[in-house]
C-alpha cells in the first residue's frame, strides 16, 4: 500500500489515465469495444479512444476497428518490476528444492492493494480450478499469502485495508467477518505462518510464511498448496510447515 502523497500540479492525469484503460482489461474482459473500455475505465468515450489509439500505436493494444485486446508487450510491463528484484531470481532454486520435497505447488506473491500478485511460482503437474501464473491477483483477505502481507502492515495501514475491503465468500469455509479476519491476520503475526483450509477454493488448501530481508522486514510470502483430498490441514502444518520456513531462510540468506 502506497503512502506517497504528491501535489497536484505533479500529478499525470493522462498516464493514470492511460494505465486505467489497460487494467480495464482482465481474464472476463480480454477483448472489448470502445464503449466497454469507457465504461470499465470511468471515462468518456472520446477520451477512452485517444487512449486507445495511442497504445495501439505504442503496440500495447491492437483492435481490429471493432474490439480491442491487449498485446503480449504488455507484459514488458510486469517483467520490468519482475527484473528489478533480484529477489524472484534468488529465491527460484529454493522453490524448485521444496516443490520436488514435498511434491507440491510453491508461489511467491507481493501484496498490492487488497490483492496478492503473484511474482514466483514453481507448479506440479496437478491442475486447479483455480489458474494461477505470474501476475494472477487474488484477494489477500482469504488467502495464506495474503493474510501473511497483510499482517506486516502497519496499524494504520491494516485500518485502512479493512475500511476499503469488501469480502465476499468465495466458498461456504471463507471467512468474511471483519472481526475475525483480524483474528486471523494477529494470528499470521503472532506464529510466523499463516494456513487457509478450502476459503479461496473447495479443495484447496494453502500454507504461507514470510520471505525477510535482513533487516526483517517482510518483502513476499511464499506458499505451498494442495488438494484437500491428499492431506489434511494437520498435515499440512506438521509437512510442510518446516520446508517452507527452511527455503524462506535459505533466500534471506541469498539476499545477504
Amino acid at each position: 500500500m502506497s503512502t506517497t502523497t504528491i501535489n497536484a500540479r505533479d500529478f499525470s492525469t493522462s498516464l493514470a489515465r492511460g494505465l486505467r484503460v489497460i487494467t480495464a482489461f482482465d481474464r472476463d474482459n480480454d477483448e472489448m469495444t470502445l464503449s466497454e473500455v469507457a465504461r470499465r475505465a470511468d471515462m468518456t468515450r472520446a477520451a477512452a479512444r485517444r487512449y486507445l489509439l495511442t497504445l495501439c500505436e505504442l503496440g500495447y493494444v491492437t483492435g481490429d476497428g471493432k474490439y480491442f485486446r491487449l498485446t503480449p508487450r504488455v507484459l514488458e510491463l510486469g517483467f520490468a518490476f519482475l527484473t528489478s528484484m533480484h529477489i524472484w531470481e534468488r529465491a527460484q532454486p529454493f522453490m524448485e528444492r521444496l516443490t520436488e520435497q514435498v511434491n507440491e505447488s510453491c508461489s511467491i506473491s507481493v501484496l498490492e492493494g487488497s490483492d496478492i500478485v503473484y511474482v514466483a511460482r514453481v507448479p506440479t503437474k496437478r491442475i486447479m480450478s483455480v489458474a494461477l501464473g505470474i501476475g494472477t491477483r487474488l484477494p489477500a483477505f482469504c488467502t495464506s499469502m495474503g493474510r501473511v502481507l497483510l499482517a506486516d502492515l502497519r496499524p494504520s495501514e491494516l485500518d485502512q485495508f479493512f475500511s476499503d475491503g469488501s469480502f465476499k465468500p468465495l466458498t461456504p469455509h471463507t471467512v468474511v467477518d471483519p472481526a475475525r479476519l483480524r483474528e486471523k491476520v494477529g494470528e499470521a503475526r503472532r506464529d510466523g505462518y499463516a494456513m487457509v483450509d478450502q476459503e479461496l477454493e473447495i479443495g484447496l488448501r494453502s500454507i504461507a510464511v514470510p520471505i525477510r530481508n535482513q533487516a526483517g522486514r517482510v518483502l513476499a510470502a511464499m506458499n505451498v498448496s494442495g488438494h484437500a483430498s491428499r492431506i489434511t490441514a494437520e498435515d499440512m502444518q506438521q509437512r510442510y510447515l518446516s520446508p517452507l520456513l527452511y527455503a524462506a531462510e535459505g533466500i534471506r540468506m541469498a539476499l545477504a
